[in-house]
């Protein structure tokens, strides 16, 4: 639960963030200050297989690098409450995937919650979309992040069972900032200062990049993706809260309609069904 609490307050400080700094500039500062808070951690820099080097190069790409950096940009074209509230679909992407990667065709039961998942985020997206293309490319923007979350959260779980979390989560931070990096140092003349967006970066950082992303990885390496991924649940809800009380959001009825629905769906898909 905890993880989620703090991926929900993540879109609420990306909103501070821009204020001040070019999108560009938010994905490297965020990785750079939850890479720094893990590096000074004993267990984070034990070694790892060297085998499993491109897989967590792989992830470090499908976590870290495409889906950190989009959510800046979408923020610029959607608001803070649509983005946390789509992202309460990933159970349902992390399903799906896990489904097709290990080969097996989901139970009714779970049919049925990706169903009723699926139409939510229908439902939250169809109002934003209905703004324009902007609104439209940000939300298309959120879905591919999300996509690349039921990846990564698969790929994550045996890396962690062979290797640890911390230590995964670590490398694949620093091999995200070595590729983020060129681009927010360009984006540098872009941006200005304000010490409620330095602040925030540090909070996005320390939370929600470094101990958020350490605690998701050691749950879904001793529950599974599928079980790990319903700590998203309560992102939603907190940035629902946020925006609308901190930010002034207005959300359109269908897209809280939808939410609840994709937050059913999630639940239904990962419900675990009662032994007789």
């Amino acid at each position: 639960m905890i993880p989620g609490i703090i991926w929900g307050t993540s879109f609420y400080f990306i909103a501070e963030g821009l204020d001040a700094f070019d999108p560009a500039l938010i994905t490297p500062l965020r990785i750079l200050f939850g890479g720094a808070v893990l590096a000074v951690i004993p267990a984070a820099r034990q070694p790892v297989l060297r085998a499993d080097y491109p897989k967590i190069v792989l992830l470090a790409l499908l976590w870290m690098v495409i889906p950190l950096s989009l959510f800046p940009f979408a923020e610029q074209r959607v608001s803070t409450s649509v983005t946390g509230m789509l992202n309460g679909a990933t159970p349902l992407f992390v399903a799906t995937v896990a489904s097709i990667m290990i080969g097996y065709l989901p139970a009714r039961r779970q049919v049925l919650g990706l169903s009723v998942g699926f139409v939510g985020v229908l439902c939250i997206a169809i109002p934003t979309a209905g703004e324009g293309g902007a609104s439209a490319t940000g939300v298309g923007m959120i879905l591919l992040a999300i996509m690349c979350y039921g990846f990564a959260l698969n790929i994550a779980v045996p890396l962690q069972q062979r290797n640890g979390a911390l230590p995964i989560v670590l490398r694949a931070q620093t091999i995200a900032l070595a590729i983020t990096a060129p681009f927010g140092i360009a984006s540098i003349p872009r941006s200005t200062f304000a010490w409620h967006s330095l602040a925030a970066m540090l909070a996005l950082g320390i939370l929600g990049t470094g101990l958020a992303y350490a605690a998701a990885v050691t749950l879904a390496g001793r529950v599974g993706s599928t079980r790990a991924s319903v700590t998203t649940y309560i992102i939603p809800v907190v940035s629902l809260g946020l925006g609308v009380a901190l930010l002034d959001e207005s959300v359109a009825l269908l897209s809280i309609l939808g939410c609840a629905l994709a937050l059913v769906g999630a639940y239904i898909t990962n419900r675990t069904p009662r032994s007789s």
